[in-house]
């Protein structure tokens, strides 16, 4: 089959996506990249090569006849397709039908199609932090975490997580079985990353400080977008090579990105790319558990007459200030994987894009 692979990437014009449909282009045992996503940016087919092709197909994972004549004659699906939303902007129901019904319909067409191999892109989002607010400290894959997930995407992550799961192993209808796989990022930055763009403009108006929500001894890993896709690429070709090892399993991302402190890895970023940002102070819990109240009093208000822009939320206050952390080489033991960025790579490439998106600032 080397060469002759057909991948298909659901929301492969997303910002993990897209880079995932960049690095699968220059494999050279694909000969199609498939793209299947609401937005169809034709732009992602650049990433073409002299023997892989790029195909954007425009279409809701919701629906299921759609889907399923874009995955004709696929080997591997990546699917990361989802609505990520962590300010809760959208009504559940809307979230939970694209997040988990449209993992249903991926699962399905995979036994219809008899397509053997599934990687998802899920989240730490789907393991907590928990309705209880209990923190986990540098767990790995196997730490036993329970109690209902808090943050509304989390629920609807964990619960697609789940569907993965349980379909691993699942008769295809041509007497095969499916062999699934799930890779939860963390805190994920890079190019495209727009929630730093906002916050660097957020700290620019504040006279060049950036100041941060979690407290200091808070812990949370990030990873470098590119190095989060190349994880998907490696666990998707590992996952024929070596099914019996990765089958059911599932893998935290993770690169050499040096601190678990969320706050200091944006404030190198922004100071990489613009000198005058200063490290501000962390914003109290209950100064932010005020605002909040009161932007829903203002949102209650002004409802019938103007929709004010969406806020910190309870849940997602409480994520950031939890203490929600990992370590593992569990990736690199199974299949062999090593961030194909550095820190430094990392950090520069991010700092050269937020440049360009702010204004043609160049990092330092």
């Amino acid at each position: 089959m080397d060469g002759a692979q057909v991948y298909l990437v659901t929301g492969g014009c997303g910002f993990i996506g897209e880079r995932i449909t960049e690095l699968l282009s220059q494999q050279d045992y694909i000969k199609e990249v498939r793209v299947f996503d609401s937005l169809a940016r034709k732009e992602v087919e650049k990433f073409a090569t002299a023997t892989t092709r790029v195909t954007v197909m425009k279409g809701d994972i919701r629906d299921y006849n759609l889907l399923l004549a874009a995955m004709q004659g696929v080997h591997v699906v990546i699917h990361t397709a989802a609505i990520v939303d962590y300010r809760n902007t959208l009504p559940f129901s809307e979230m939970k039908a694209v997040n988990v019904g449209g993992t249903e319909n991926v699962l399905r067409a995979c036994c219809a199609l008899n397509i053997p191999y599934v990687v998802y892109t899920s989240s730490i989002a789907a393991v907590g932090p928990n309705i209880l607010r209990e923190p986990m400290l540098r767990g790995n894959e196997d730490t036993k975490y329970s109690g209902e997930v808090e943050l509304p995407y989390g629920k609807t992550k964990a619960m697609a997580e789940k569907l993965v799961l349980e379909a691993n192993g699942k008769k295809l209808s041509s007497g095969g079985k499916l062999t699934t796989c799930v890779i939860r990022p963390n805190a994920v930055y890079g190019e495209k990353a727009t929630f730093l763009q906002d916050l660097y403009l957020s700290a620019k108006a504040d006279n060049g400080v950036m100041n941060y929500l979690e407290p200091e001894h808070t812990e949370r890993n990030s990873a470098y977008v590119g190095n989060v896709a190349w994880m998907h690429v490696l666990a998707a070709r590992h996952l024929q090579l070596k099914p019996d090892v990765l089958a059911g399993q599932v893998y935290y991302s993770y690169d050499d990105t040096p601190t678990k402190k969320d706050f200091l890895i944006r404030y190198q970023l922004f100071s990489c790319m613009d000198p005058s940002i200063r490290l501000g102070s962390s914003i109290s819990y209950w100064k932010m558990w005020l605002l909040i109240h009161l932007h829903r009093i203002i949102e209650v208000i002004l409802s019938p007459f103007w929709k004010p822009r969406p806020f910190l939320n309870f849940p997602l206050l409480h994520t950031i200030v939890t203490t929600f952390s990992f370590e593992t080489d569990k990736a690199f033991r199974h299949f062999g994987y090593k961030p194909l960025y550095t820190w430094q790579e990392s950090k520069l490439r991010t700092a050269r894009w937020l440049g360009e998106a702010v204004g043609n600032l160049s990092p330092q």
